[in-house]
């Protein structure tokens, strides 16, 4: 029992000092009511959060996040170009039909089974 306490250390301490490109294809944005989940950069599923549904008219389907945006209550707004963060809303634009989510709570790496039954009949 002791030996796989130390491995899983040993595997969490190399996970954590890992600098090498990012392999992981799937992420999961978390607003209050909704999840944005992503593939190799593009949103592949949004599914709201109390049901547990897709919504498959979404607007964001299909489309990259551009980053993130920090509202303050002063009214400031302050772009992230890069990886957006918890607190952050998503940005999304696109042809004139811009999209900014709530607040983000987390950012995650969705379970297997979610993946799984994302709905697009495309995986890549």
């Amino acid at each position: 029992m002791k030996d796989e306490s130390n491995a899983a250390e040993t595997l969490e301490a190399s996970r954590a000092g890992y600098t090498g490109k990012e392999r992981r294809r799937h992420r999961v944005y978390m607003t209050r009511n909704t999840e944005y989940h992503f593939r190799d950069g593009f949103c592949v599923a949004v599914r709201d959060r109390r049901s547990g549904d897709f919504l498959h008219g979404h607007l964001a389907l299909q489309r990259r996040v551009h980053g993130g945006l920090k509202f303050f209550p002063n009214g400031a707004i302050a772009p992230n170009a890069g990886e957006p963060q918890a607190g952050e809303s998503l940005y999304f634009a696109a042809e004139g039909r811009d999209l900014v989510t709530s607040p983000l709570e987390s950012v995650d790496r969705p379970p297997k089974e979610i993946v799984e039954a994302y709905p697009s009949a495309r995986r890549r």
